[in-house]
Order: C-alpha cells, then sequence, then structure tokens
C-alpha cells in the first residue's frame, strides 16, 4: 500500500482554531487542518512552516507536536504529524481550500471531518481540557 507522510498545522488564535475545506480530488469538500507532503530530507516541523507558507501566505511559529495520526484509506496509508502552532506574521491568503473557518472549542464537531483528521480533533479536545 501506497504510504504518504503529511504534516499538519493546527493554528490557534483569539478567534479559535482554524479548519480548512478542501476543494480538490478524491475528499473535496471534507474538513482537514492545513498542511501538506514532506519533501525529500525535510521534517514534519519544517514541512509544516513551509506548507502554511505556501498555501495561506502566512508564518507560523510556536510549534508543538500533538500527536502523529496513522490511518489507513481504501488506497494509501497516510501518516500526519500534527503541530499546534500560531500565525506570527502576514494575514491569511488562501489559495488551495474551498472555504476555512474558525472553530471554537464548542464548535470542533459542526464541521464534516475528513477520517484522519478526526482522531486530530479527538487528541486537541484532550489537550484543551488539560
Amino acid at each position: 500500500m501506497k504510504r504518504i507522510h503529511v504534516a499538519a498545522a493546527i493554528i490557534q488564535d483569539r478567534k479559535g482554531i482554524l479548519a480548512a475545506q478542501r476543494g480538490y480530488g478524491e475528499f473535496k469538500d471534507g474538513w482537514e487542518f492545513p498542511g501538506g507532503k514532506l519533501e525529500p530530507n525535510e521534517t514534519a516541523a519544517e514541512a509544516c512552516i513551509r506548507e502554511i507558507r505556501e498555501e495561506l501566505e502566512v508564518e507560523i511559529d510556536n510549534l508543538e507536536h500533538l500527536c502523529t495520526v496513522e490511518h489507513d484509506y481504501d488506497t494509501f496509508h497516510l501518516s500526519m504529524e500534527c503541530f499546534l502552532c500560531q500565525i506570527v506574521s502576514g494575514t491569511i491568503h488562501d489559495s488551495e481550500h474551498e472555504n476555512l473557518r474558525w472553530l471554537t472549542k464548542e464548535s470542533l464537531w459542526s464541521v464534516d471531518w475528513l477520517p484522519a483528521d478526526i482522531k486530530v480533533v479527538e487528541e486537541l479536545e484532550k489537550a484543551l481540557e488539560a
């Protein structure tokens, strides 16, 4: 089975936590945390920073590893390293997603998360309660 290694940013600020709706591909319209595939010789944290710069045109910092999710989809295995972080400069200009939404702790389940991201939301809830 094909393996895909990605990094995802759980961006937090006073508005809440940023969720992104996929605008293309097999999982179009599903909700996820923004991020993307690791390049060769790139750490997950480096990939996370690069992907957010490319997708949202902002700089993130203060990355804190939340969890690594392993999930089998029908055609591939996803390994997703997830980082809590904040935007430190720039204004979001989204070129990749159909929609972005800031979710509060109480509204985390108001969107239709993709299967692997459901596991991240569960870990996020635990971290927010700690």
